[in-house]
C-alpha cells in the first residue's frame, strides 16, 4: 500500500490558514479521486476539499473547528499498490478545492501587510484578521504579545484571539494595558488600567423571544462592517436620475438581446457601463489608501453586491470592466450572479475590486446609505425605478410628465474623497444615465 498525504490547500495570496468545518470521511472510509473529503472555511470563502487519490482514509490529523495553516498535512490516504510506483509515502499534493459558498462583502481583501509586533525582543507575526479583531475588541499590543498562540511557531490565530476576548468578557482574565517592554509609549502609559476584573452579566430576555446564533458568515459580515465604519469617515451624497430613455430602450430590445446572446439583459450592466465611464474621468474614486499613500488603481474592477441563498450578501467582481462592451458586461453580471446563487463562486471572484455597486432597488428600497467595502473608498447604491409625475423642460416651456425616476446614493471615504469630488462624481453618473441614447443598437 502507498500513502498519499492530503494537505490544506492555498486559496489566495492573502490566505494563510483555514478552519475545518466538517469532515465528510472518517478513518476506514473509502474515497475516490475528486470526492469531497472535508469542508473548510476562510475569511473569504467556504469550500470543499476533494481527494487527490483513490483509496482508504488512513488517518485524520485534525478535528473539526481546528484552524490549520496552509500547506499542512491534514489527512493520509492508503492507496492500492498498483496505483503507485512504489510504497514510499508520496510527496504532499496540493489540492484544488471545490468552492461552494462565499463569504461576505465584507470580507474584502486587505491592502495592508501584516504588522510584526515586538515580542520578547523578537518579531512576532500577526495576521490582518487578528489585528482587526484586536482593534475592534480593544485588545492592546501588550496583551497580544503575552497571548500564547496555537498557530505555527506560536502564532496567534483567529481562534486564539476570539477565545481570549470571550474569557476577558467573562472575567476569567484581566485586560493588561501595560506595555510588555520597558519602553512603553505615552499612549500606553495614559491608557486606563482596570483595578479589578469586570464581569459582564449574562443578558436576560423577557417576553416571547427566539434566540438565533449568528452563522460564521454573518459574524464575518458584522466584523467587516464595524471595521469599515471605524476605518473610514463615511459621507453619503444623493442624486436623482430620470432613466426613462434607458428603461424604454431595454423594454424594446431585451427580447431580441436574449434571443441573440442567450442572456437576459438586466439593468445592472447598464449601471456598470455608466459607472465605468465616470471612473475614467474621476480616477481618484478608483483608489485605496495605505497609510498616507493614495493607491490609484489603473484597473477598473467593479464589484456588485449579490444575495446568497442564505440571505447574506457577497460582492463578486467584474474584472477589467472598462474593457467589456454591453454584451461582455451582461455575461459577466449574469455569470457571477448565478455562481453566487448556486454557491459556485471561487476566491478570485471576490478579490481585487476597486469600486462597488449595490442595487438596493432589487429589494424595493428607494435609496440607501451603503457602507464602504474596504479597502475601497466609495460604494454606489441605486434604488428602485418608480414612475412619478415630474416637471420637464421642453421647447414650449415646462410641463408635467410621467417619467421613470431613480435615486442614487454614494458613500465615500472623507479622508480622500471630499464632498465636492463625491457629489460631482455621483452627479456625473446620474447625468450619464439620463443621457442614455434611446436609439443605440445592441
Amino acid at each position: 500500500m502507498a500513502i498519499v498525504e492530503l494537505v490544506m490547500p492555498k486559496m489566495g495570496e492573502s490566505i494563510m490558514e483555514a478552519t475545518i468545518l466538517r469532515w465528510h470521511k472518517k478513518p476506514g472510509d473509502s474515497v475516490k479521486v475528486d470526492e469531497t473529503v472535508l469542508e473548510i472555511a476562510t475569511d473569504k470563502v467556504d469550500s470543499e476539499v476533494p481527494s487527490t487519490a483513490e483509496g482508504i482514509i488512513a488517518e485524520l490529523l485534525f478535528s473539526e473547528n481546528d484552524v490549520v495553516p496552509v500547506g499542512t498535512v491534514i489527512a493520509r490516504i492508503n492507496t492500492n499498490a498498483d496505483a503507485a510506483a512504489d510504497t514510499t509515502p508520496a510527496a504532499p499534493v496540493t489540492t484544488e478545492p471545490k468552492f461552494t459558498a462565499a463569504a461576505a462583502p465584507v470580507v474584502a481583501e486587505q491592502v495592508a501587510e501584516p504588522t510584526p509586533a515586538a515580542a520578547g525582543g523578537g518579531a512576532r507575526f500577526y495576521s490582518p484578521l487578528v489585528l482587526t479583531i484586536a482593534q475592534q475588541e480593544g485588545v492592546s499590543f501588550a496583551e497580544l504579545e503575552k497571548l500564547p498562540g496555537s498557530g505555527t511557531e506560536g502564532r496567534v490565530t483567529k481562534k486564539d484571539i476570539l477565545q481570549y476576548v470571550a474569557d476577558r468578557k467573562e472575567g476569567k482574565v484581566i485586560a493588561d494595558v501595560t506595555p510588555a517592554s520597558n519602553q512603553g509609549t505615552a499612549a500606553a502609559a495614559a491608557a486606563p488600567r482596570p483595578a479589578t476584573a469586570v464581569t459582564v452579566p449574562s443578558a436576560t430576555y423577557s417576553g416571547n423571544v427566539e434566540i438565533i446564533e449568528m452563522d460564521r458568515m454573518r459574524k464575518l459580515i458584522a466584523n467587516h462592517m464595524v471595521m469599515s465604519k471605524q476605518v473610514s469617515p463615511h459621507v453619503t451624497s444623493f442624486a436623482e436620475a430620470d432613466v426613462t430613455n434607458m428603461v424604454k430602450w431595454r423594454d424594446r430590445v431585451k427580447g431580441e438581446f436574449e434571443k441573440r446572446e442567450g442572456e437576459k439583459l438586466t439593468f445592472t450592466p447598464l449601471f456598470v457601463e455608466a459607472i465605468v465611464k465616470c471612473l475614467k474621468r474621476f480616477p481618484l474614486i478608483n483608489c485605496s489608501l495605505d497609510g498616507d499613500k493614495i493607491i490609484i488603481k489603473k484597473d477598473i474592477n467593479v464589484g456588485m453586491a449579490t444575495a446568497l441563498p442564505s440571505g447574506n450578501l457577497i460582492v463578486p467582481v467584474i474584472r477589467s470592466a472598462d474593457q467589456l462592451n454591453l454584451v461582455g458586461l451582461t455575461k459577466q453580471v449574469n455569470g457571477l450572479a448565478n455562481a453566487a446563487r448556486n454557491n459556485k463562486l471561487k476566491p478570485e471572484d471576490t478579490q481585487g475590486g476597486t469600486f462597488t455597486l449595490t442595487n438596493v432597488g432589487t429589494f424595493g428600497s428607494l435609496m440607501g446609505t451603503p457602507i464602504i467595502n474596504q479597502p475601497q473608498v466609495a460604494i454606489l447604491a441605486v434604488g428602485a425605478i418608480k414612475k412619478r409625475p415630474v416637471v420637464i423642460e421642453t421647447e414650449q416651456g415646462d410641463s408635467i410628465a410621467i417619467r421613470h425616476m431613480m435615486y442614487l446614493s454614494m458613500s465615500y471615504d472623507h479622508r480622500i474623497v471630499d464632498g465636492s469630488l463625491g457629489s460631482t462624481f455621483l452627479s456625473a453618473v446620474a447625468t450619464e444615465l439620463e443621457n442614455f441614447d434611446p436609439k443605440r443598437g445592441i
